[in-house]
């Protein structure tokens, strides 16, 4: 326990050296001392500034951040899958292009935009359920159901780009996957949706427990195991969908920060899932504040580090992990 107990403390206050350096570094320089009296103050002109342009992108990189990495938890634990992830699966995809759709057609409805976004990552999720089963889930065809839904998806949402209209400048503005020029309403949406997710996922630790379980194994211990499928993957698909809508979509991340996880303070998750939060929530910080300072005044999108990085990561999983939940 002192081992995992020192793990949290780590990641912790890596997480908030990396909040203080992401909120006085940029185009616009402060000291932590001159950000906190300013905070306070009111009257420091760039303090100021901060707190209306970095301070709502550092909030919803946190909480997309520990959204897309809990969602991760979620996926596998239920799909019993250590390759499951929302984007992987076409779960983003989906999310982000019925958000497409609801900024297109409801501009007004913005705060409904999760909603929007909840029911294409559920969308997404019954198709590869539904074209996974054949007499049990296959994690490969799992894997590659959501590999051509997720395609698909993407497809539809790249569609958009061509119908020559500023409504589809605005969508392209408003679903793109950098978090750049967010605002404080964005911040209200993220945190709202985000927060609801988060202790949801936290409640179902040990029904997640269970579901690593074989199927007969639940069902003989008495465990409602297709109800907490559906009970799991719906908040899953909330987290995922929330952090879609709001930041973009952004990969690998739920597919990174479990893995590690596991290695790090094992396969409980009433210490996972708070866990795995907080560490995605650092390597999304981390990856928005690198793109946007490393090659400064120009901007590299979070999204792009996270392909960068994960895309190699799948490789490796697929190449030495042999092994499925429960087996």
């Amino acid at each position: 326990m002192n081992k995992k107990i020192a793990m949290f403390l780590v990641v912790i206050a890596l997480l908030l050296a990396v909040i203080g350096f992401s909120a006085t570094s940029g185009s616009i320089q402060v000291t932590i001392t001159e950000l906190v009296l300013g905070i306070f103050s009111g009257t420091n002109e760039q303090v100021e500034v901060i707190k209306d342009l970095r301070f709502p992108r550092i909030i919803i990189a946190l909480f997309a951040g520990a959204a897309l990495a809990v969602s991760g938890v979620l996926l596998q634990a239920v799909m019993r899958n250590p390759l499951a992830d929302a984007s992987v699966l076409g779960i983003s995809s989906g999310a982000g292009f019925l958000s497409l759709l609801a900024v297109s057609f409801f501009p007004t409805l913005f705060f409904w935009m999760p909603l929007f976004a909840f029911a294409g990552g559920a969308l997404a999720c019954f198709l590869v359920y539904l074209f996974s089963w054949k007499q049990g889930l296959s994690p490969v065809r799992m894997i590659l159901v959501g590999v051509a839904i997720n395609a698909v998806f993407s497809g539809l949402s790249q569609s958009f780009n061509y119908r020559g209209s500023y409504a589809a400048a605005s969508v392209n503005l408003a679903t793109t996957s950098t978090l750049s020029m967010k605002k404080w309403a964005d911040v209200e949406v993220m945190v709202l949706y985000g927060s609801v997710g988060l202790v949801l996922a936290l409640l179902l630790y040990g029904w997640c427990n269970f579901s690593v379980l074989q199927e007969k194994t639940a069902k003989n211990l008495g465990f409602p195991i297709t109800r907490a499928r559906l009970l799991i993957s719906a908040v899953a698909v909330l987290l995922a969908a929330v952090a879609t809508a709001i930041a973009g979509v952004i990969a690998f991340i739920g597919l990174l920060i479990p893995h590690i996880a596991r290695q790090l303070i094992g396969t409980d998750h009433k210490l996972l899932i708070p866990f795995s939060a907080v560490s995605g929530a650092l390597l999304l910080l981390a990856a928005d504040t690198l793109g946007r300072t490393i090659l400064a005044p120009n901007e590299i999108p979070a999204s792009i580090l996270m392909s960068i990085i994960g895309g190699p990561f799948l490789i490796f999983l697929l190449r030495k992990s042999d092994r499925v939940y429960g087996n």
